[in-house]
């Protein structure tokens, strides 16, 4: 069966997540995640993609971000994907895919998971155990949302915006929903709508989607079609 085309439609909030072959080592030290900051910078600013959130792990990461084009997601992550693998390499010593395939993304509806995407890109160094304080994280947008830390690759979301009129109301309310933390169905619905490429958000948000583009949003309705009863003839 032919693998559908990724979803992506512009001004839409997109989560993409991109891991290394065979869960293998992307980033081995700090020089590595400021390189894939710097890139990802780079060809966000020349595509015209805002990032609103990103996380990068040892073996993987997460961005949070909404294309202006419907072509500009793509073209990003591949520049991505090729400059710094080309440098990657040339600084190990080493040649071959980094990469586990295509980087995986979905359509995400903003008023429902915009802000627990957020949270759950940000909470992923204490998931994996790596830090006991959020913000010690470096390689995260989490520092930002907390207002410690200045960032230019990001470009905060309106709905971070309107979590408080202060920047001081709008970190206090930001860090109750780290501590708050994600249920597992939201953190599952997150992930697996990432990984199978199907757009998250209710019926409206998906019925949408199907008006801007050809791509299918949601997965089909499991079970036969419905046979059409033909009138019998006199």
């Amino acid at each position: 069966m032919a693998r559908l085309p990724r979803l992506s439609v512009a001004h839409y909030p997109h989560h993409v997540i991109q891991r290394g072959n065979n869960r293998q080592v992307i980033f081995q030290d700090a020089r590595d995640f400021e390189r894939m900051l710097d890139t990802v910078k780079e060809y966000a600013q020349k595509f015209a993609v805002a990032v609103h959130g990103y996380v990068l792990m040892p073996n993987h990461f997460h961005l949070l971000v909404t294309p202006t084009t419907g072509d500009g997601l793509a073209l990003m992550m591949q520049a991505v994907g090729r400059s710094y693998v080309r440098w990657f390499n040339q600084r190990h010593t080493r040649t071959g895919t980094l990469w586990e395939g295509r980087y995986r993304s979905t359509l995400i509806e903003s008023e429902r998971y915009l802000l627990a995407c957020m949270v759950y890109i940000d909470l992923n160094p204490e998931r994996a155990h790596l830090v006991q304080n959020l913000a010690d994280w470096p390689w995260s947008s989490c520092a930002f949302h907390l207002g410690l830390r200045s960032d230019g690759l990001l470009t905060p979301h309106a709905l971070y915006w309107a979590l408080g009129n202060t920047p001081f109301a709008r970190e206090a309310a930001y860090r109750q929903m780290l501590q708050t933390g994600l249920g597992s169905q939201q953190t599952n619905a997150l992930t697996d709508a990432t990984l199978r490429g199907w757009a998250l958000g209710g019926p409206e948000f998906v019925a949408e989607l199907h008006s801007k583009t050809a791509r299918r949003a949601a997965k089909a309705t499991a079970g036969r079609p419905k046979m059409v009863k033909k009138s019998k003839e006199n």
